[in-house]
């Protein structure tokens, strides 16, 4: 590389795909020696530690980026350490003149992306940020006061009605070479050392058969889900024994599809008019941006109540034994024991499952909601920053458009309802497997050898629930 000539730097980040990448399509159109990174960093003040199941999908996501890119002339650098640092150091090793991310919105990555471009600018390396992650970002949709929206379906109106989604990038034809310095080509760490992947146990197995982590995974996803369930989805969705929902959400977390992509994607399958449960499932994309938008906003989301009043809720202090029962799905009600089970098995659990299985625990358990949101970050694979506690919170009645607190969910009427002849518990739950038509949803009725007894009496604890929620109000 000539003294003079400047090179490109792309820092990827939960933006794993090379489809509709603005970051890396501009430094494609500029032609110049190019630099493309990923960095693990849990060591940045603020930045949360990826739980087990996500850092599983992170290997494989990272190794299908890296085919993807050498096979358009480039190559994946990794490095591991405070992501501030190794940018400045990369760039500076590279020779950076052009330095390219895609924005994000928690509060901690926001300041170390504005100190990057700050210290860029005074570098002289041009820093450049794009909108990729979401549809709508938060300081653009306001209220008529100026102030976040904290109500979803005013909010969705407002995005739809003033704001316009732009097409899709195409992935570029081919990238840049890679970027050299008189020492070669930057270093990268192998993927093996970061030690993503589970072991002693290995417990990923599930994981391995359910998912595709990448790009032509997300892809596919997509292409099955228009395809075939998004005509039933409004019905399809809430019930968990068949393929009615998109499973989109890990891949939409690791941005391996971007959200414009399946904007585009429905609406070219449905040119003159969107279904109504196509509808449905956009306003689903909708809630996604709704939760980013709070935690823009509200960047404790994760660790403290949206609606303050409930910081003198009385939880109780919950007993290993029973956390563990949650945990493992052993509290005697199915159709929460599935979900738990669904989700240790496949890091993922049915939305509909999701909202039973929270609600058990924090009303009927009475157990902090920040208990069951640490749990999801650790064993979901499509956890996130934003969604994880935004929807515990909706589930608590602490968040913002939460559920009501009175509102909860009775595990045995939901299974009876949205798994009436038990498919789904009996595919999760063994001991039930040569349990009988409707006494699945009830195993207490019937002889299911190794099912254990309900955790609590479900009258007895809404009672309690309600009991303690009454005395928030009256405080």
């Amino acid at each position: 590389m000539a003294a003079t000539e400047k090179t490109s730097l792309v820092w990827l980040r939960d933006d794993l795909r090379l489809d509709d990448n603005p970051a890396l399509t501009e430094a494609a159109r500029l032609g110049l020696p190019l630099t493309v990174v990923y960095v693990l960093d849990e060591e940045s003040e603020g930045i949360r530690p990826l739980g087990g199941a996500a850092r599983w999908w992170l290997h494989h996501s990272l190794a299908a980026l890296a085919t993807h890119l050498e096979e358009k002339g480039s190559r994946l650098v990794l490095r591991r350490g405070p992501a501030g640092d190794i940018i400045r150091t990369l760039a500076s090793q590279t020779g950076a003149g052009h330095l390219f991310w895609n924005r994000r919105y928690g509060l901690p990555e926001r300041t170390i992306d504005a100190e990057l471009k700050s210290w860029a600018e005074e570098a002289g390396i041009e820093a450049t940020s794009f909108q990729a992650n979401l549809l709508f970002e938060p300081w653009t949709v306001r209220t008529g006061a100026g102030g976040p929206y904290r109500v979803y379906t005013p909010f969705w109106r407002a995005c739809l009605a003033a704001h316009d989604v732009r097409d899709p990038l195409d992935p570029p034809a081919e990238l840049p070479a890679s970027a050299a310095s008189g020492r070669g080509v930057p270093a990268s760490d192998a993927l093996g050392s970061w030690n993503l992947l589970p072991h002693a146990p290995d417990w990923s197995g599930g994981l391995a058969a359910t998912w595709t982590p990448g790009e032509d995974g997300a892809a596919q996803r997509l292409t099955d889900f228009l395809s075939g369930p998004a005509d039933d989805y409004g019905t399809g969705r809430n019930i968990p024994g068949t393929e009615g929902t998109s499973r989109l959400s890990p891949h939409l977390r690791f941005g391996e599809v971007s959200p414009f992509r399946v904007w585009r994607e429905i609406r070219r399958r449905f040119p003159h008019r969107i279904p109504a449960d196509v509808g449905i499932f956009r306003s689903e994309l909708g809630w996604r941006e709704f939760c980013w938008h709070l935690l823009y906003t509200n960047p404790e989301l994760a660790t403290r109540n949206y609606r303050p009043e409930f910081d003198r809720f009385e939880w109780e202090s919950l007993g290993k034994k029973e956390l563990a029962a949650w945990q493992q799905g052993h509290t005697g009600y199915p159709f929460v024991d599935a979900g738990m089970r669904q989700l240790w098995q496949t890091g993922w659990m049915h939305n509909r499952v999701r909202m039973a299985a929270a609600s058990f625990l924090v009303k009927n358990l009475l157990a902090d909601w920040r208990i069951g949101e640490q749990w999801f970050w650790d064993t979901l694979v499509d956890a996130d920053a934003a969604s994880n506690p935004a929807n515990w919170q909706w589930v608590a009645g602490s968040g913002a458009d939460a559920s009501p607190y009175y509102r909860i969910f009775n595990p045995v009427t939901q299974s009876k309802k949205f798994d009436a002849a038990g498919n789904y518990l009996r595919e999760f739950i063994p001991e039930l497997a040569g349990v009988e038509g409707k006494a699945v949803h009830e195993p207490w009725t019937a002889d299911a050898p190794g099912y254990p007894a309900p955790l609590v009496e479900l009258p007895e604890s809404r009672e309690r629930a309600l009991a303690a929620f009454q005395k928030l109000k009256d405080a």
